[in-house]
């Protein structure tokens, strides 16, 4: 099974790539790990946006999508309106799966499986994206 953890925080997507299952996976190297879109996106930069998910998956033949969902706070989604944005995009556009994991789910799989450190990212975003994708390996 190949996941492609997206990990949503303001007008970027921070993208890791694992197959494999919990027990056994490897993480693949794309040639990108970071997707943005601006700030005020015009139609060519959605589109753009879109078709560049669209080849990440095909390229790397991607089974599902996990990303991370938005908790809630005083009444509403944390977050700003630009994840809130992408979220949207993802979910409208995406040909493969999609599933919003929540922190709990994949703070509770990290905890029960562990992780290998060897191979998750140090930086913290793609170190959130990794562990996305970990929760939604089977």
């Amino acid at each position: 099974m190949v996941v492609g953890g997206i990990f949503l925080k303001g007008n970027g997507a921070r993208i890791v790539t694992l197959l494999g299952t919990r027990a056994a996976h490897t993480r693949i190297l794309p040639a990108f790990h970071k997707l943005d879109l601006h700030v005020k996106p015009t139609q060519e930069d959605v589109v753009a946006f879109v078709q560049t998910l669209k080849a990440y998956c095909d390229e790397n033949a991607i089974d599902i999508l996990c990303l991370n969902q938005r908790t809630m706070g005083k009444g509403t989604h944390a977050g700003g309106s630009a994840s809130f944005r992408n979220e949207g995009i993802i979910l409208a556009t995406s040909l493969v799966p999609v599933q919003l994991i929540h922190p709990r789910t994949t703070a509770a799989a990290v905890k029960k499986d562990g992780v290998d450190k060897a191979i998750r990212p140090d930086t913290a975003e793609l170190g959130k994206a990794y562990d996305l994708a970990f929760t939604g390996l089977s």
